[in-house]
């Protein structure tokens, strides 16, 4: 199992109402990668907190008791601590849109906000981190790929067949992106840590919107074995 795995990603929640902050625990907990391990009400609370409990990621609001969450983000790169920001906020103002894509935040998102807007962000979030954990060396495709997790067009990903998540769907291509070789179902679930049934139905989607095409071998007896082969080069 690997170091991505292995972690749960620590989310700390930085909103003064608290029915809303229990509202967005409750709905980021239902991933099983995600853990909330805190909830600061106002900026002094966040600042200890962060110092405390490292969160790996924090859902920040900008409009709090005692200040604007900007500023936590300038404590956050002031005092070298490793927390990603995603913006949760109703200020829709540009200059602070335009500080926190200078400082770094992961998204920005407007309240009031979708919940299936929040869950893409995570998901998008959790991929930036496998994808992380697996490179130990990067080339320009690779960078262009982990920045480019930080804007992928919402719109688009929509669009996706339903049952489809991001995530395991990278896991899928990344393994075709290694080799050359066709590789079967159970050579898949092997690699990848899936269910058979999960490896189908991520294939079949490869194949559909043509990255993956198939083969069949015909060399055992009974039903042919399907093959799958990356698309191209």
């Amino acid at each position: 199992m690997n170091e991505f795995q292995e972690n749960i990603i620590k989310v700390l929640i930085v909103e003064d109402e608290p029915i809303l902050a229990e509202l967005n625990a409750e709905f980021i907990q239902k991933d099983t990668k995600v853990n909330v391990i805190g909830i600061a009400s106002n900026l002094e609370e966040a600042k200890i907190m962060v110092e405390k409990l490292k969160p790996t990621l924090i859902l920040l609001d900008n409009y709090l008791p005692d200040g604007q969450g900007i500023e936590l983000f300038e404590y956050i790169i002031n005092n070298h601590l490793n927390s990603y920001v995603i913006f949760i906020t109703a200020a829709s103002d540009m200059d602070t849109c335009s500080k926190a894509i200078r400082y770094g935040a992961f998204d920005y998102l407007i309240k009031p906000v979708s919940y299936q807007r929040l869950k893409h962000s995570l998901e998008r979030f959790e991929l930036f981190l496998y994808r992380q954990s697996i490179q130990k060396h990067v080339n320009q495709r690779k960078i262009d790929e982990l920045f480019n997790l930080q804007t992928k067009d919402f719109v688009n990903m929509n669009r996706r067949s339903k049952g489809i998540e991001e995530i395991t769907l990278q896991k899928v291509k990344d393994l075709f992106m290694q080799t050359d070789k066709a590789l079967t179902v159970d050579e898949i679930v092997e690699k990848s840590n899936i269910s058979k049934t999960t490896a189908r139905r991520y294939l079949e989607y490869c194949v559909q919107i043509k990255l993956l095409t198939v083969e069949l071998n015909h060399g055992k007896i009974g039903r042919p074995e399907r093959l799958y082969r990356r698309l191209g080069k």
